[in-house]
Order: C-alpha cells, then sequence, then structure tokens
C-alpha cells in the first residue's frame, strides 16, 4: 500500500478542480485582485487547465502537467508577465478564499497555504525598486 499525499488527502481529481475553479471565481470577481485578472486572456479556460494539471502533480497525483507540458518551469513560464508583490499578494487573496472554501484537515489548509504563498513569492521578478527612479 502506497502512501498518502496531500493529494489524496485533499480529495483528489474533484476537490482540486473545485480549487481551481474557486480561484478563479475570485480572480474574476474581486476588484483587489484586477491587476491579475487582466495579466490573462478573457477565456480562463485554458489557465483553468494549467492549473488543475499543475496542482494534480504538485500535491503527488497523476503527473497531468508534465505528461502534457513538460516540466513545469514555472518562474520561466511566468517571466513575461511582471510580477511583484501586489501581483503575488492578489494571487494569494484569490488562493486562501479558495483554499477556505474546501474542506480539509487545518493541517494541511495549514501547509498548502504555507507552501502556496513561497511558490508565489519564488514568482516575483520585480523588485520593489523596480518602479522608482533612484537615480536622480
Amino acid at each position: 500500500m502506497s502512501a498518502q499525499t496531500p493529494y489524496d488527502f485533499i480529495g483528489g481529481e474533484p476537490a482540486i478542480r473545485s480549487l481551481v475553479d474557486r480561484f478563479y471565481f475570485y480572480m474574476d470577481i474581486l476588484p483587489e485582485a484586477q491587476g491579475i485578472r487582466a495579466m490573462h486572456q478573457p477565456n480562463l479556460a485554458s489557465a483553468k487547465d494549467k492549473l488543475f494539471k499543475f496542482f494534480s502533480g504538485w500535491l503527488g497525483g497523476p503527473n497531468l502537467y508534465i505528461e502534457e507540458f513538460g516540466h513545469p518551469m514555472l518562474r520561466a513560464r511566468h517571466f513575461p508577465f511582471k510580477i511583484g508583490e501586489s501581483e503575488r499578494d492578489q494571487w494569494m487573496l484569490c488562493m486562501n478564499k479558495a483554499l477556505d472554501e474546501i474542506p480539509m484537515d487545518p493541517r494541511l489548509h495549514a501547509n498548502l497555504q504555507a507552501a502556496l504563498q513561497h511558490l508565489a513569492t519564488h514568482m516575483i521578478n520585480q523588485d520593489a525598486s523596480d518602479s522608482l527612479d533612484v537615480s536622480q
């Protein structure tokens, strides 16, 4: 018998689909998330599909993303987008609201939240000082 993974503990495919759907629901409706929503195409179907496939493997389930697209290389794939602390915080706002709606053990919730915060911080590719002209 194999060890259970976060994928199993969260509820497998149905729970991950729900998490992704709720995440993009919040991105669509929250005025505080307008910045990151504008980075996405009007139709979120492709983004939902990719995030679902990524989360599946990341949480220890089927490696759907890798099978279809290869190694995630998340930072490289997101490099065309200017991601700073504000964008990270907008992403986490939507993700935290979505996580709060998925029934799970509080320890798993806390661990996922911390891991996703770390992942979102890793995506930052703009220094806060990039928007400031300090040369004058």
